[in-house]
Formats: structure tokens, sequence, C-alpha cells
């Protein structure tokens, strides 16, 4: 699961239509390489005036604060790896935010897979068939756990062009 929460200050993400078309934006990372659309949850947490401080001050422009836990699948551990997941953020980001003016961070925290459970289900592992049946009904449903397997295998990594794809997919779609 991929989860995303956009803290802002209220002179930005003002109404319904601004949070979905990110939203959007943002599951299409994950779906173009596999994963189920309902993994990827956004929320959206209004910062009010005087509650949020950068640097000790209250922001003098609009400020948006991102935090993202992984916990389906989980990048190798190199430079490459990493800076191609953040070109992929970039990319979603650019329009909605960035584009905008506003000054934004975030931060990605990988979280153990085996601590995740989606409607009690241990999730289907990544890429298997039983997981690509959730992405196409886009819900946790029963599977059978191969046979001779005790729990879930650890995933393999995001391959470095599976990245560079997805961010280059988000910035098709975000000038479309």
């Amino acid at each position: 699961m991929p989860l995303w929460i956009i803290y802002h200050t209220p002179d930005c993400f003002v109404d319904t239509a601004s949070k979905q078309a990110l939203a959007k934006d943002i599951t299409g990372i994950y779906t173009r390489i596999g994963l189920p659309a309902f993994y990827v949850i956004v929320n959206f947490v209004l910062t009010p005036s005087g509650t949020a401080f950068k640097g000790g001050e209250i922001p003098d422009k609009p400020f948006v604060r991102i935090t993202m836990d992984h916990i389906a699948v989980h990048l190798e551990s190199s430079v490459e790896e990493y800076r191609a997941s953040t070109a992929a953020f970039e990319e979603v980001l650019k329009p909605h935010i960035a584009d905008k003016g506003y000054d934004y961070e975030y931060h990605a925290d990988e979280t153990e897979r085996e601590l995740w459970r989606v409607n009690g289900f241990i999730p289907p592992p990544w890429q298997s068939e039983a997981e690509k049946e959730w992405a196409r009904l886009n819900k946790a449903v029963p599977y059978e756990l191969d046979e001779g397997k005790r729990g879930q295998p650890l995933l393999s990594p995001i391959k470095l062009n599976e990245m560079r794809k997805a961010a280059e997919e988000a910035a098709a779609a975000s000038k479309a």
C-alpha cells in the first residue's frame, strides 16, 4: 500500500477537484507498475492558519508537506532506484504543486510488509496472479497461497526501468 498524507496550508487544494486530480495522478504511479488502484490511499490534511510552522515561522506562501509510506513494494537500496522514484514523484507533483509556486517537501518510508493487512487478508505477493486478480477486481478477495509456502515471500524490488517508465507516463498523463 502506498499511503500518501498531504498536509497543506489553507491556500492550496481548496476544492475536491484539485485534490482528486492529484490523487488520480498519484494512483497512476502505482497502477502502471501493476499494483491495484485500491492499494493507493491519499489523505489531504488541512493545516489551519497558525498551526503549521516552517523554520519556526508561519509560511508566507502556500506550503505542502507530504509523507509517504510504501508497504506493497520496496526498492533496492541504491541511489539510482531512489532517484528514479523521486523523479516519478516530482513529475506527478509538478502540475499540482511546483507549477503553482507552492513550497513543498516530502519523504517516503518503507514499512515492513508482514505487518500489513487489507480487510484482514495478507496481501498477495507483488505481480502474483492473486495480486493481478485483486487489481482486476479493484478489491481484496480470498486467494490461495502458493503450495508449500507458510507465509508471504519477500517482494522483488521495483526495477529502475519500470520506475522511469512510470515517471514518463505520469508526465504524459499530466500534460493531457
